[in-house]
């Protein structure tokens, strides 16, 4: 299964048309960490029959679900408000294996990193979304990794002040973790 293709062709159906732009340029500058391990050491996201998902096997586990429950947060898709959600998902994990994708083992600051990748180029981001499109999804994927998230600093961690895409696409990161999630791809 490519699941790389499948991204591509899922976000072109459910991102704008410029969103959909963006993201391909965003995918063809950042590392191609594509058909690596979501677990760098196979402890962790290990699926039913001991598995290891690829990147791109997790990012579209989350993908499909989210662009299926759309609806949820009243969005639809082909709108700047799905774009935010489904491009903070596509680009939760891109500096996973660090800046230039040839480390080892996971970055434990590729949340913060990929946050601050996104807002350094925000006014690139503010052509296709508003300032609080904009900020909803720096933080969906600064956050996505919940209380372990780089940026967590208030212990005991909560997402009450946060947005609630952001808890979502935190939970749809745990649940793909746990093989939780079901897609199209039944193997």
């Amino acid at each position: 299964m490519n699941y790389k293709e499948k991204i591509i062709e899922l976000l072109q159906k459910n991102l704008t048309e410029r969103a959909f732009k963006l993201w391909n340029g965003i995918n063809s500058i950042v590392p191609d960490i594509w058909d690596r391990p979501t677990s760098s050491t196979g402890k962790h996201h290990k699926k039913l029959d001991g598995s290891i998902p690829t990147q791109a096997e997790h990012v579209y586990q989350m993908l499909y679900s989210a662009s299926k429950i759309l609806q949820l947060f009243g969005i639809n898709p082909l709108t700047p408000e799905s774009d935010k959600l489904l491009l903070a998902i596509a680009m939760h994990d891109i500096l996973k294996y660090g800046d230039m994708g040839n480390r080892p083992y996971t970055d434990n600051t590729h949340d913060k990193k990929a946050a601050d990748m996104v807002a350094s180029n925000k006014e690139t981001f503010l052509k296709i979304l508003t300032e609080e499109q904009f900020y909803t999804l720096e933080e969906a994927i600064r956050f996505h990794s919940g209380q372990w998230s780089t940026d967590a600093k208030n212990k005991p961690f909560s997402f009450k002040e946060l947005n609630p895409e952001t808890l979502f696409v935190h939970c749809l990161d745990m649940m793909s973790t746990y093989d939780l999630l079901q897609t199209d791809v039944r193997e």
